[in-house]
């Protein structure tokens, strides 16, 4: 990373060849093809996603202006949209999804140490949620939405230490969000931290079995009976702290065991929170603010559709789409781990914005990233619960 190099080549440099052509090779992905191969794809979208362009045709325009550069920049060739379009439309989605996957178990680990803010556990925790993208149903009749209207949903599992998430799962809108329980790999003595969307007992059972624990918000007409009563502080919050059992027939024969209830009251917003756990060990104060950071995911999603480009797709077909969100999702990682290396107090989001200006300038990448002056709208971050 010397200053007679681009910033955007120094940043692609930090992508490793070596296994992305590991997973091209898996899908046979450069058969028959040109100039054009799945690098360049890549290097392409990549450019896309960094720069913040609208859509593949800003990506051509731009780069067809510096023809002269390309090779400084790492990329290999310019074409137009409609090689890029049919690229999209053609190549397996399958080898961005695994280099998404290798990146994840690349860059995870390194904020394997981070603390926790409000509270000290030594257990990962995850959040799992799924945001829509609302898309045109008349151009992608594959995307079926609520109410015959078209979308796209991403399912994500996020890791709370670095917000870097851990599983990602792409499906049209109709899609159910409890669903997705069904294609983790569940993480032994790990936290999942979930609302009401995935409160099945018959789920819950399986996460339980496996020898992870929960933390899910129930639904209003929950019908049980308790067992226990544990004192509780109410000047904390807390309303009452229970080990109960499930009354209704098929609920209880989903989760035959005990369960533990808590309840606590947000003076701020004055609503009453109930949350369900199979861990009786944790504090029931930390069972609160466990749920109470379930926030980040919101935080993810929010900063992944406004820095990012994923609200406008850069095509119809689900092969196309798919490739864009994985596309999307490996600038993100790529970002987390560059700001690792450098060991930078900027945050992801700062140094997007800073790397989307630079991508033309020639100068070492540590320097862009010294002298920090703190800007507190980057900061802004919502209070307390979610309470979808």
């Amino acid at each position: 990373m010397n200053s007679g190099k681009y910033v955007f080549a120094q940043v692609l440099s930090l992508v490793n060849r070596y296994e992305f052509q590991k997973c091209v090779n898996r899908y046979n992905g450069d058969y028959r093809t040109r100039g054009l191969n799945c690098w360049n794809q890549f290097a392409q979208l990549f450019f896309g996603q960094l720069t913040a362009r609208n859509g593949l045709r800003d990506i051509c325009l731009c780069l067809n202006a510096h023809k002269s550069s390309l090779y400084h920049l790492g990329i290999r060739q310019s074409v137009n949209q409609s090689s890029l379009s049919r690229a999209n439309e053609n190549r397996d989605w399958r080898i961005y999804a695994d280099f998404g996957l290798y990146l994840i178990s690349l860059v995870q680990p390194l904020y394997a140490d981070d603390s926790f803010e409000d509270f000290e556990i030594d257990k990962n925790i995850f959040v799992l949620d799924s945001t829509t993208i609302s898309v045109s149903i008349i151009l992608m009749e594959w995307a079926q939405g609520k109410y015959s209207r078209g979308a796209v949903k991403m399912h994500v599992l996020l890791n709370l230490r670095g917000s870097i998430p851990t599983f990602i799962h792409i499906t049209d809108g109709k899609y159910h969000d409890i669903n997705a329980l069904d294609e983790i790999q569940v993480v032994y003595n790990a936290i999942y931290v979930m609302d009401k969307a995935y409160g099945d007992f018959k789920r819950l059972f399986k996460l339980h079995r496996a020898g992870a624990f929960f933390v899910v918000r129930p639904k209003e007409n929950l019908k049980f009976k308790a067992v226990l009563s544990r004192k509780v502080d109410k000047s904390t919050g807390l309303r009452c702290d229970q080990s109960i059992r499930l009354l209704v027939y098929k609920s209880n024969k989903h989760y035959p065991e005990k369960i533990r209830r808590i309840k606590y009251y947000d003076r701020e917003k004055d609503i009453t929170l109930v949350f369900l756990t199979n861990n009786f060990d944790i504090d029931a104060l930390d069972i609160a603010t466990i749920y109470k950071n379930r926030w980040q995911i919101e935080v993810f999603f929010r900063w992944i559709k406004q820095n990012l480009q994923i609200k406008t797709l850069w095509g119809h077909s689900e092969n196309a789409v798919k490739i864009h969100l994985w596309t999307a999702i490996c600038t993100y990682l790529i970002v987390a781990y560059l700001k690792h290396q450098l060991r930078s107090s900027y945050s992801v989001y700062e140094m997007m914005q800073i790397l989307g200006i630079s991508a033309f300038a020639k100068m070492p990448i540590n320097e862009l990233f010294t002298n920090k002056q703190i800007n507190q709208d980057f900061k802004e971050q919502p209070n307390l619960f979610n309470y979808s």
